[in-house]
């Protein structure tokens, strides 16, 4: 019988070797929702397995498939009415945990929603970032199973829905990066994939892309959306952007003249 204290919500995560991040994510649903289902990659070392059991998840391990195809596969595994959908690096805030509670409580008084998106709000340098390209951040997370499924282009995935989808006030906590250094080291893998998705759909790249984007990224995270307001991380965060833009579409030319040869 499941607990009458818990929602029918089962949160599915996917994971790599998470052992230092994954506790924080458990600990903020373990004690509200009723099931916990984990998706390990099946290289899994570090003793992850071991601590999402302790937490009570169920544990599978496959293959990487890529982040799309793998949350497809923690989805399809759920058993309660509602999926709640959170990375090794997340953790629900006890406001929005709160604000999802009252939801359940008064479900008809808020409208016929099959999904809800939510900010993320990311800590950063010892800061939550509140401003610029990285918040509100918004997040479609929590769906009725069998209403949405996982799309988008990998590594970025993204929930899509089938129905209307409500709006959450409170945010999901975000600890993607513990230093400038393990920032940086993801900006040569998601380029890659930019890459190879820009060269198989057949979309070139030019010297427009390279004078425009990059410093349009800046102005936009730091002027436009006040990425000036969280101090001297929102000017960095700004500049890494552009950097990242400017590195993605010169490797996409890079490609392409390397095919020509």
């Amino acid at each position: 019988m499941p607990a009458p204290d818990k929602l029918p919500i089962s949160v599915c995560i996917i994971a790599g070797n998470e052992a230092g991040r994954l506790p924080r994510a458990l600990k903020s649903v373990q004690e509200w929702c009723r099931e916990i289902i984990v998706v390990l990659n099946d290289d899994v070392n570090d003793g992850t397995d071991k601590i999402a059991e302790a937490h009570g998840a169920k544990v599978f391990r496959e293959p990487w498939k890529g982040h799309i195809a793998q949350k497809n596969s923690a989805a399809a595994k759920a058993a309660e009415t509602w999926i709640l959908g959170l990375d090794a690096d997340e953790a629900v805030s006890p406001e929005l945990c709160a604000e999802i509670h009252q939801w359940f409580a008064h479900p008809g008084k808020n409208g016929p929603f099959t999904a809800f998106s939510f900010p993320r709000c990311t800590f950063y340098c010892h800061r939550w970032i509140r401003h610029g390209d990285w918040y509100p951040d918004r997040q479609t997370r929590l769906w009725l199973r069998g209403a949405a499924t996982w799309g988008g282009i990998d590594p970025h995935d993204k929930l899509i829905a089938s129905g209307p989808i409500g709006r959450l006030r409170n945010d999901l906590q975000h600890f993607s990066n513990d230093s400038i250094n393990r920032h940086i080291e993801k900006l040569v893998p998601f380029s890659d994939e930019f890459v190879k998705h820009r060269l198989a759909t057949g979309r070139t790249a030019g010297w427009l892309d390279l004078a425009v984007r990059p410093p349009w990224r800046f102005f936009r995270a730091y002027v436009v959306k006040g990425g000036f307001l969280d101090g001297w991380p929102g000017y960095y965060i700004a500049w890494l952007n552009a950097f990242s833009a400017v590195t993605r579409y010169a490797k996409v030319i890079e490609a392409e003249e390397e095919k020509l040869k």
